[in-house]
């Protein structure tokens, strides 16, 4: 799979600091069969100028309004020519200039592929965020491989659609949780860190959980109903059990040996 192509879209508003370390971190990639594709949403604070200034290293560059983070996310799938898309926004990078090289032997034909992700602190503290081998919808419904560590066929988006604009912070999550639960895509987890994400983006807000925890409701009530029911029913039995195990009398059973722990 050395031959590979794959489309590098980075979306970026007014972070030029951020820009020019993603532009970096990708110009500076031994691996050299990808397109990068920049979406800027008309920034005025040196953005267009960054990217004019390196325009020659781009297969297609666009500044101009958009009406949020998926629209302009659209914007660079419908310009992706490579086998599998990627997205490495403004300020995320590869952890050095071999981190493709290192990894593209891994993109062997699967639908979804995600790596573990180095996450970055304010402090510049780094914890790998480790994402299951093996998905469920228990997991899905609380979370996802990060955008930064997964490589999504082209195909998927021209079969099943692109990211829903009419959410704010969950498209992406909707997307893969119906490629994988509804469209039964393939996918492969490689236990291998190849980016760092920094923590501050709209998605890791703290203010923003309530719109995320609020949208990801109104999908899957729409899409899975009985596997949501199924899984109250399931978080229900969670908290009797951890109270039953809080419980003093229990605890005296348990010593006693009278019923087994828990």
């Amino acid at each position: 799979m050395d031959n590979i192509l794959i489309s590098i879209i980075t979306i970026n508003f007014n972070d030029v600091a951020g820009l020019q370390k993603t532009i970096s971190s990708v110009q500076n990639q031994t691996y050299s069969n990808f397109e990068h594709i920049i979406i800027d949403g008309n920034s005025t604070d040196g953005s267009k100028e960054t990217i004019e200034k390196h325009k020659d290293s781009f297969a297609y560059w666009l500044s101009e309004p958009d009406s949020g983070i998926y629209n302009a996310m659209n914007k660079g799938i419908a310009k992706a020519k490579g086998e599998y898309v990627f997205f490495l926004n403004s300020g995320d990078e590869f952890v050095n200039s071999k981190a493709l090289q290192s990894i593209v032997q891994s993109l062997s034909g699967e639908d979804i592929i995600y790596f573990n992700i180095n996450q970055v602190s304010n402090r510049e503290e780094i914890k790998v965020k480790r994402v299951p081998s093996e998905l469920s919808f228990s997991y899905l419904y609380h979370d996802l491989p990060p955008h930064q560590s997964t490589f999504i066929k082209k195909k998927l988006f021209n079969d099943y659609g692109n990211y829903d604009e009419s959410l704010k912070i969950v498209a992406d999550w909707k997307f893969l949780i119906l490629a994988l639960l509804k469209y039964n895509a393939t996918y492969k987890h490689v236990d291998k860190v190849f980016t760092n994400f920094y923590l501050g983006g709209v998605s890791s807000n703290s203010e923003s959980f309530k719109l995320m925890q609020a949208e990801r409701e109104i999908v899957l009530n729409k899409e899975f109903p009985i596997l949501l029911n199924d899984l109250k029913y399931k978080y229900t039995l969670e908290r009797i059990i951890r109270g039953l195990r809080k419980s003093k009398k229990i605890q005296l059973l348990i010593k006693l040996g009278l019923i087994n722990k828990f």
